[in-house]
């Protein structure tokens, strides 16, 4: 069964599902479904069916089975009811993203059927830009190419606004359908006000790769995801390049991904297994995971990675293992700080749950979840800079290459 490593904000795509099965525990909660209208009853049935089976795999298999102190039996008591009453699954999985949230568990989320078919298809509706906070607001830091943002012209580096006239909080969580409009505000390069109306439709969330030759014979890497795909891409592009005296491995929108392939591109940069830390389960056995050399390049050039508060969990661990080998200069910014390892469960309605399964310890003893990684060099964003389409990060990159 394979580890998944990747905070949520990104879906984790085409990764194993476990089934619902074996010995069950009971939430303390009592509820009678005929104390319902009769028009209510199937739904509080399933919304029942599903929060009995996200309580009971938290409460037998989380990594932490002090569940960071929360007590769990109050929380099914506080959320059970509200629950149970729930009009919909939008309705169903905030309940339950709520009674989850104390955890501060970064891979602990449930999902709706809905978005568990988007995981498992790669496309779902979108706009087509990404945003990134950025001394304290919204700035657009990537857009679509081909998409409705690109087609109204949205541009990257302006400051978003509000959305439907609502400005942004700190937090953010857009989820539009086929078809649907929305009303955006914007500043633009010039802090001019825009208004633009895309219309969103259903997009590919299937992860890039970009591969660029730059000066003195360095070579650029951008993957977005750890998977088979990415890994036998990275692999390719190393040998290909076997020549080049140094490679940027770009991480800045990575969120993670399976073990397997973490651990396969890991080996690329190493002529022999290399230690890649320790996982740690919810009894206490630790388990230390080594590097796969299979087919292994063996890159032997200088390598600097890319990293700020989007690179999470596998992406976290690769900087991570190369950093404390002292194989590769990380610079940019702290990273997301969510390296747990977790697993997806399928619940009775065809929705999911990701659930934390064991903690990590880098080569040299960090706990990087919750703390992130320091690069070696940090590099400052500022708006000026995304605005104008400066990377200071790779061009720190580059000159510790030429060093």
């Amino acid at each position: 069964m394979e580890r998944i490593l990747r905070s949520f904000p990104q879906l984790a795509l085409a990764l194993t599902v476990v089934f619902v099965a074996g010995c069950t525990t009971v939430p303390p909660v009592r509820i009678s479904v005929t104390e319902f209208p009769a028009a209510q009853q199937v739904r509080v049935r399933q919304n029942l069916a599903v929060f009995n089976a996200v309580w009971d795999l938290v409460n037998r298999k989380h990594y932490d089975p002090k569940l960071q102190g929360l007590d769990w039996k109050a929380a099914a008591e506080k959320h059970g009811a509200r629950v149970a009453a729930a009009a919909d699954d939008r309705a169903l999985y905030r309940e339950l993203n709520e009674m989850l949230a104390p955890l501060n568990d970064s891979h602990t989320h449930a999902i709706t059927p809905a978005q568990a078919t988007e995981r498992r298809t790669r496309v779902r509706a979108r706009t087509g830009f990404n945003m990134t906070r950025l001394d304290g607001r919204w700035v657009v830091n990537d857009v679509l190419p081909g998409s409705p943002a690109e087609e109204v012209g949205i541009r990257t580096g302006w400051v978003v606004v509000a959305r439907n006239g609502e400005p942004l909080g700190e937090k953010i969580d857009f989820r539009p359908t086929p078809g649907e409009t929305a009303s955006w505000d914007f500043l633009d390069s010039t802090d001019t006000p825009v208004r633009v109306s895309p219309v969103a439709r259903t997009l590919p969330i299937a992860a890039r790769q970009v591969a660029e030759r730059l000066a003195d014979g360095f070579v650029y890497l951008r993957f977005d995801e750890f998977d088979g795909i990415d890994r036998r891409w990275l692999s390719r592009q190393l040998k290909e390049n076997a020549a080049a005296p140094g490679v940027v491995i770009d991480l800045r929108r990575n969120p993670g991904g399976e073990t397997f392939s973490l651990g396969i591109s890991i080996g690329e940069f190493f002529d022999r297994a290399v230690d890649c830390g320790t996982f740690i389960s919810r009894d206490g056995a630790r388990s230390v995971k080594n590097s796969w050399q299979l087919g292994s390049a063996n890159y032997r050039g200088r390598v600097a990675v890319l990293v700020d508060g989007a690179t999470g969990s596998a992406a976290e661990i690769f900087a991570a293992v190369l950093q404390d080998h002292g194989r590769a200069t990380v610079v940019g910014r702290r990273t997301a700080g969510a390296v747990l390892a977790s697993w997806f469960h399928r619940l009775p309605d065809g929705g999911q749950l990701q659930l934390s399964r064991e903690d990590y310890i880098a080569p040299k003893g960090r706990r990087i979840e919750s703390n992130g990684i320091e690069p070696d060099i940090v590099v400052p964003r500022t708006l000026e800079d995304v605005r104008r389409g400066r990377d200071r990060d790779l061009e720190e990159a580059l000159r510790v290459l030429r060093r």
